[in-house]
Parts: C-alpha cells; structure tokens; sequence
C-alpha cells in the first residue's frame, strides 16, 4: 500500500497496540484475557505494519527464522515446566505443590508460574499468527 495516510497513522498507533497486547498477556491471569487474546493483539500490530509497509518490511520486523524460534522454544517453555512439576514428584504444570512462589492476592507476580506460561504462549501464538499471515501473502504473489 502506498497511502502515506494509512503509513503515518500505523507509525504513530502500532506502539500502543503492542503495549496493549503486552498487558494483556501478563495480566491474563488476574482479569479476561491471556495468552490467546494478548498474543493475537500483538499480532494484528505487526499484520498492521506489513499491511500498511509491505511484506518485505513485515518480514524484516519478524523473520522466519524468529518466527520458528518463538514458535518452537515458546511450547519448549511449556513442556519444560510442565514436566520439572513431574520431576519435582508432582502433577503437570503444578504450581504451589512444586514450590513456586505465589507472591499477594491480586498483583501482577501473584500466580507463581502462571503469568509465566501465559507470556510464553502468549509470545507464540503471536508469532503463529504472523507466520500464518505472511505465509498466505507468500502463497498469493
């Protein structure tokens, strides 16, 4: 797209959208919101810049090869802490039992590796959606 409307607006925006989406991956565990949703915020910020600057620059701002790394160590993550509350001869992805600190009632540190998870997945579904986004503007040329 050639407008250079929609290119200063995206300029000027594209910062609060992924702000916004930040906040509501790491406060998903406190109010509606999470990994998904955050992560698909984020997302629509880098499909808005690729829409408005082009493929060639959307790529340059994530790569493929971030974009697998994301992807990849993102459920890697997961898996990790999911099975160290096995080791730790609990259950899967167990919180307090393995003890994680849990920190006070309503902070943004209050759900011991929660918030955690949720900013990984959060980072992947993200980088998921962008991958699927470039691939299908790959697929069209």
């Amino acid at each position: 797209m050639d407008d250079l409307f929609v290119r200063v607006i995206t300029k000027m925006i594209l910062p609060f959208i992924q702000l916004y989406g930040l906040y509501v991956i790491i406060h998903g565990h406190l109010s509606p919101g999470g990994a998904f949703s955050g992560g698909a915020i984020y997302a629509s910020s880098l499909v808005l810049y690729t829409l408005a600057y082009g493929l060639e620059k959307g790529q340059k701002r994530l790569s493929h090869n971030t974009s697998a790394i994301f992807e990849s160590g993102g459920i890697l993550f997961f898996i990790f802490f999911g099975i160290l509350g096995i080791v730790l001869g609990h259950s899967f992805l167990t919180n307090r039992q393995a003890g994680f600190s849990m920190g006070n009632l309503g902070q943004v540190l209050s759900g011991g590796l929660i918030p955690v998870v949720t900013f990984v997945l959060g980072i992947k579904v993200m980088s998921t959606v962008v991958t699927l986004f470039h691939n299908m503007l790959e697929e069209e040329r």
